[in-house]
Parts: structure tokens; sequence; C-alpha cells
């Protein structure tokens, strides 16, 4: 029989790609201690639903009592080569909060046991700065490049904040006081260098645990850069089912599918959340569940066998609906094309849209969150409003204008003034007269 350790570990690593360090982890629970964890998100492109992979792997971290940190990275999002100008970051952090906040909330997972941290809250301290100066004197220009070749942004020619990145990342699990990190697959360079070099510095080493990463619509990583590739949290339903429409997902194809890796990463995890809240197998977590926004059913319909956790809808007169208890079952039938790419589609896009209608709505309802957007994401084919010139009053000189009245020197000349005023054209002929009798002279 499994001890109470037992399956608390198991609960923190199912359904993981890679754990690094796992002892670390089982000694911890074995010495009936709380493991502490954070995970970290740099605030620069708007979030996408790939997010719900991290944040539903924090329900089981929850449910076997692990406190979590969540740290909103907002000096990792300046220096990762510029992706989030320095005006605009204080602007996307207080965006990400709200928007993980709103996901959390409709996943069930109670806010009220994640502390979120801000990293300049800790990271312009003069301990942590004199802790990466320290860091900077051992570790070489090869190192600090190659462990954040998979998440900071590559260019031609790297700028030296890029290299500061994975430095700052590994010193954050010193300052946050964690047990085990958690992050992408896409971040085990960094894992790796943190494991190498905070020991050398005098301080323990941390596990790492990583996540798979969801391929994008058409392949490849699913970015906040591409827009194309990804599903926004704030998407409408007709922009939801228009990206999946457009999405890879070519009929026997389980290898390069991101519509069926979707199924597997998202879908069936959270379905699966569900169907054991339902069942009262929460853990730790007492409160999960409560104050949950949105629909809490697990994407299964009405009729399917005990033990199913994903479900597609089909018309009798196509064989009926379908029913999986594992996405092995699902990616068998999709390759033996029992299952037509137009019917996962469907199935994948409903579900979609019903993950993301109460992150919406809560996100209409909240005008200080909507006034945050659009200044973290400025429009940028907004074009900047044109001021008027406001009219400025500019009085006429002395004597000038309409209703200007002469000066009382004037007035007093023309008063003293007796003799007649001789019109030009006498003036004139005058001059002449006098002209020609001097000649005749």
């Amino acid at each position: 029989m499994a001890s109470l350790a037992d399956e608390k570990y198991e609960l923190i690593t199912r359904r993981l790609q890679e754990v690094l360090g796992g002892d670390l982890i089982k000694a911890i629970l074995a010495e009936g201690r709380t493991p502490k964890c954070y995970w970290g998100t740099a605030p620069t492109g708007r979030p996408h639903i790939g997010y719900f992979v991290p944040l539903t792997k924090i329900a089981d971290f929850l449910r076997a009592g692990v406190e979590v940190t969540i740290l909103l990275a907002d000096v990792h999002a300046f220096l990762d080569n510029l992706k989030a100008p320095l005006e605009l970051v204080a602007h996307r952090t207080e965006y990400y909060k709200k928007i993980l906040l709103a996901v959390f909330t409709s996943l069930g997972i109670p806010t009220s046991k994640l502390r979120f941290v801000e990293g300049s809250s800790y990271q312009l301290t003069k301990e942590y700065n004199l802790d990466n100066y320290r860091l900077c004197a051992i570790v070489t220009e090869h190192d600090a490049k190659k462990a954040g070749a998979e998440v900071v942004k590559q260019v031609e020619s790297p700028l030296l904040s890029g290299l500061l990145y994975p430095g700052l990342q590994a010193l954050d699990e010193q300052y946050l006081d964690c047990d085990f990190q958690f992050g992408g697959v896409d971040q085990r360079k960094i894992f790796t260098f943190a494991e190498l070099y905070l020991p050398r510095l005098g301080y323990k080493k941390r596990a790492h645990l990583m996540n798979p990463m969801v391929p994008g619509l058409g392949g490849g990583k699913m970015s906040s850069s591409d827009p194309d590739s990804k599903i926004d949290f704030l998407d409408a339903p007709e922009v939801v089912r228009r990206k999946i429409k457009k999405a890879f997902c070519e009929e026997g194809n389980v290898d390069e599918n991101g519509v069926l890796s979707f199924v597997e990463a998202v879908l069936i995890p959270i379905s699966q959340l569900r169907i054991e809240r339902a069942k009262g197998q929460t853990g730790a977590d007492a409160d999960e569940g409560a104050g949950a926004t949105g629909s809490q059913r697990p994407f299964v319909l009405e009729g399917a066998s005990e033990g199913t956790v994903f479900s597609i809808f089909r018309k009798e007169e196509y064989g009926g609906s379908l029913h999986y208890a594992s996405i092995e079952q699902l990616k068998e039938d999709f390759k033996e094309r029992k299952l037509h790419p137009k019917d996962l589609k469907t199935a994948v896009a409903d579900a979609i849209v019903q993950l993301l209608d109460p992150i919406r709505q809560a996100f209409e309802k909240d005008e200080e969150w909507q006034k945050v957007e659009k200044l973290a994401y400025p429009d940028p084919n907004a074009k900047p409003e044109k001021k008027k010139k406001a009219k400025v009053y500019h009085p006429p000189p002395p004597g000038k204008g309409k209703n200007a009245k002469p000066a009382d020197g004037a007035a007093a000349g023309e008063a003293a003034s007796t003799e007649p005023a001789v019109p030009a054209e006498g003036a004139h002929s005058a001059a002449e007269a006098a002209k020609q009798q001097e000649t005749s002279s």
C-alpha cells in the first residue's frame, strides 16, 4: 500500500514530461515537511491558451499540500531583448495578474492559496544584485548563452541583457525560498544551469519539474508573438472556431497535430480534474472548486461509459458519438481514420469556447482590467489624435484695430494746426509753375 508521501509525490509529478531531482522532493515529503515551489512567467506578449497546461498542473500541487508562488517576472520581461519596453512592463504585469487570477478561478483553483510576487520587489535589492555580480564572476559567456537558447529571443547580435536572464532565474530559486521550480520543458537548460551554479554560490540545489509544451495550431511552438499559432484567453467564440478550423490536422497524422496535442495536454487533464473533484478527490485542497466560474462539467457527453474523459459528438448517421477513456484510444482511432478531423476540430472548438467564456466575461465586467489592457497592448495601427491648436488672443498695438481711438497728442496737434491743408493736386501744379518761371528767366 502506497504511503501518503508516495501519493503526494505521484500527484506532484503526474503528467509531467520530465523531473530533475525528484529524490529531493521525496525526502521533503518523507520528513513530513511542506514542499515549496515557484512558477514564473515574464509579462511580454498576450497570454494564450497554452498557459492552461501549467496553470492546471498547479491544482495538483495544491492537492498535494505544496506552497505555490507565482512570479510575475517583470525584470525578465524587459531583459529578454526588449520584448516588453520598459514603459509597458508595469501595465503588462498588472494585465498578467488579472488574467491569471481569472483563469485560476475558472478552473476552480483557490487563488487565496497562491502567493503572487513581482520580480522587481526583490531583484533590485542590494543583496540580490551582489549575488548577481558574484554569479557573473564565475559564469562563462558560453554557458549563459547556452542556458537561455530555448527561452531568450535569439538574434544575430545578442544583447548583454539576454545573457543575464538565466542567472537571474537561477537566483530566483534562492530568493523565493523554493524547493523546486516548475516550468515548461523549454526551460530545461536554465534549470540545469541553476543546478550547476547555485551550489557554487553556497546555495542548495533545487529540483525541477517540466510540463510538455503545446504545439502551435500550425505546428511548432505556440507563441505569443505569432497570432496565427495561438488562441488568446480573450478571443471571441467565432475567432476560436475560425482558428481551429484553419489549424493543421491532417487525417491519420498523430505525430504533428496541434489539435490532438491540445486535447492531450489541456482538455483531458481539465476533464479529469473536474471528474476527480466531483468524487471528492481533492487531497489537501478542500477549497478546490469553491467560487469557480463558468461550467465545471467535464468534456464528456451524456450516456458515456464510466471512465470516459473526453467525448466527441457525431450524428447517428455517421456512427454516433465517440467516448474515450484515454488519449491513447483517441489517437488510435484518429490514426486508423475512424475519427475525422472535422469532428475532432468541432469538439475541441466547443471545449475551448466553454473554457474561455468565464474568463472573457470577467474581463467584460472589469472596467479597470479593460483600461489596463489598452495600456499594456496599445493598438499599433491606431492613429494619434490630432490636437487642434488653441487660439491665443494677441491684442493689437496702441492705435490699431477696429475700435482704436486716436492718441491724445495726435488730437491736440490736429487742433493746433490752423493752416489750411493744400490738396495734393494743387501742390503739384504750383511746383510745375515755379519750374517754368525759373526756365524763362
